[in-house]
């Protein structure tokens, strides 16, 4: 008997070059929007790169790659139905797997024609000179298209969620992919390894009922015990007493519920950073055939890595060690890390510096270990709030010194750096904390001689502003008004724009330039950039300086400080030793001599802003 078509069911393990390979998807009606957000970008660029590089041998030759570990980059539902293939599950995978083709793209343009992987035909493809993308959804097709041509894309006001989603996920790619990959002689391996040793597996039903069968199969059965889930049991199973064990059940279910509150998988974050914190020794060798450590093994199975590590590290041995233990140090480690998520959520003036790096900070995988890692639960409260702003100011200052200098700061870049800080200051007091801190700051090699050179451009929009809030906001505390770093980055009502304070007018300059690439680069200097409230800054960003001036003398302390008037009657401005400091000049006409002025400015305040010498006790 000849089984019918429509009853099929087909399963087969695939790569990325057999599944985009000139083929067209459309997206079934239901789950259209994509919305990954920079998390899940950040995860699948640390997991691609950790698995790459545990392989990758620079004296390899490129078809080794073939005998390269795979990554499973999990299952992806379709349905075809009169010739056309519907993605019913998988669709936001695709999608990333597509914004990271294109960005790999751009990055090989200028490489020998040797070392260039022909992609093209996995992101596009094109009939009587139209580009088709993979994923042929007609509102995504121009900011697909820009992307691919040029790397970057402005959303439109009346774009939906899923160009603005796939405009930041293509940013947040940029900075997130790891710098030693984006070498000539390695790029060509891991894009080769990219779409031929990364597996899915593919399911085809050739019915709408079969398809959705299988997509409610996939996402409301047979739902695996989760890490925490398997510690929980192991650790109960541990203590002898039946009624500390339901105690610490109570607990147990307490604590988690509270975490859940945040997201349903901030328990795993939350073990992840209590355990590399305060136990993690060891991290993977980045030479090829290297073994998970301790680091990685947090990261993927922590219950497994406790089972085995529980007695020496832990030194846990007897029931009453396991009872003691999670009695008093899992509610507080739990209490500690609620602390720094609604630190990071909501301004808190107390905690500042921990929501900054929310907002511009390292992977969250290195991030909460390190805010973790020097903090003890007999510290006071006020101790425990020094210890934690005082981490968070060090990994402000990293990034944003880095950023500066055009330097990237995924996971795979700076984890070796970033562990190593993390066992330094691990347990220390706050007399030991400050001197460390002090002196890796003094070591961070990238310097705030790169501000002279450093200018916003398509990708980096994200970190202008937040350096703008920062400044804007700081000047604004010196001279006591009454705004904080959320007034500027996430206010309530009108938002802050960045204002160029040239307006993008080629001939209004042409005194002092012959080109008009090389205006729009000087125009673009951070010297050159302010924040206004939105409307206002489109109200005049058109208009000479001069009779954008006036405007300016309304607006935020940075802003104002351009205009001389400001310099008249204003002695909160005028007697502030801080400001005195900073050597500000007033511009009633701004030309190039006067963007370098300003650049300099800003250096002198970032230098303040982000100082050594902020790493001091105040008694």
């Amino acid at each position: 008997m000849i089984q019918k078509l429509q009853n099929k069911i087909e399963a087969t393990d695939t790569s990325i070059n057999a599944l985009l390979k000139d083929q067209k998807f459309t997206i079934d009606y239901f789950q259209r929007e994509y919305r990954w957000q920079e998390k899940h970008i950040r995860l699948l660029i640390e997991d691609l790169a950790s698995t790459f590089l545990k392989s990758y041998d620079s004296n390899h030759k490129r078809s080794e790659v073939s005998n390269y570990q795979n990554y499973y980059l999990g299952p992806i539902v379709f349905s075809v139905n009169e010739g056309k293939k519907s993605i019913i599950d998988g669709q936001q995978r695709i999608t990333s797997i597509t914004l990271l083709l294109i960005y790999l793209n751009h990055l090989q343009k200028n490489y020998s024609e040797g070392n260039r992987v022909p992609i093209n035909e996995l992101i596009f493809s094109a009939k009587y000179g139209e580009k088709s993308f993979n994923i042929d959804e007609e509102s995504r097709k121009h900011s697909l298209k820009a992307l691919f041509e040029i790397g970057e894309y402005t959303p439109l006001e009346d774009d939906d969620e899923t160009v603005k989603n796939i405009t930041a996920r293509y940013n947040d790619i940029t900075q997130l992919f790891p710098d030693e990959l984006c070498k000539e002689e390695t790029l060509p391996f891991f894009i080769d390894w990219l779409i031929e040793n990364v597996v899915i597996v593919a399911i085809t039903a050739y019915s709408d009922e079969n398809a959705y069968t299988i997509f409610e199969t996939m996402n409301d059965r047979g739902l695996n015990l989760t890490s925490t889930e398997m510690l929980k049991g192991y650790i109960l199973s541990r203590i002898t007493e039946k009624s500390q064990r339901n105690e610490i059940n109570d607990i147990w279910k307490t604590n988690i519920q509270k975490l859940h509150e945040y997201d349903e998988n901030t328990d795993q974050t939350f073990f992840q950073a209590w355990f590399r914190s305060k136990y993690a020794v060891s991290i993977r060798p980045g030479k090829v055939g290297s073994e998970d450590q301790d680091f990685e093994l947090i990261g993927s199975r922590f219950h497994n890595w406790f089972k085995d590590n529980h007695k020496e590290k832990f030194n846990l041995k007897s029931s009453n060690d396991f009872y003691q233990y999670f009695k008093t140090e899992f509610p507080f480690f739990v209490n500690l890390y609620t602390k720094i998520l609604d630190a990071q959520n909501k301004f808190d003036s107390s905690l500042e510096n921990v929501n900054f790096i929310k907002h511009w900070g390292i992977a969250e995988s290195l991030q909460n270990a390190l805010l973790f890692a020097p903090v003890m639960n007999s510290d006071s409260t006020e101790l425990i709030d020094k210890k934690l702003n005082f981490v968070a100011q060090f990994i402000e200052s990293y990034t944003v010194r880095r950023a500066i200098n055009y330097r990237k700061f995924s996971q795979a870049s700076i984890k070796y750096t970033m562990f190593n800080l993390i066992k330094l200051i691990r347990n220390n007091d706050l007399e030991n904390l400050t001197i460390n801190l002090k002196e890796e700051s003094k070591n961070i090699p990238e310097t705030w001689d790169a501000i002279s050179n450093f200018r916003i451009h398509g990708m980096n929009g994200v970190f202008v502003k937040h350096l703008l809030c920062r400044m804007t906001s700081y000047l604004d505390k010196i001279i006591g008004k009454d705004s904080t770093y959320a007034t500027y980055h996430n206010p309530i009502g009108k938002q802050f724009e960045i204002e160029h304070i040239w307006a993008n007018k080629f001939e209004y300059h042409r005194d002092e330039f012959e080109q008009e690439n090389e205006f729009s680069e000087w125009r673009n200097s951070i010297g050159g950039l302010i924040l206004l409230p939105q409307g206002t800054n489109q109200s005049f960003s058109s208009d000479k300086y001069e009779d954008k001036i006036e405007h300016y003398l309304k607006e935020n302390t940075y802003a104002q400080s351009l205009n001389p008037a400001f310099y008249e009657k204003n002695p909160n401005f005028l007697n502030s030793p801080i400001i005195q400091q900073l050597e500000f000049t007033p511009h009633p006409e701004f030309k190039k001599k006067d963007m370098i002025d300003r650049q300099n400015l800003v250096r002198r305040i970032c230098e303040n802003i982000w100082s050594e010498n902020n790493f001091q006790i105040i008694n």
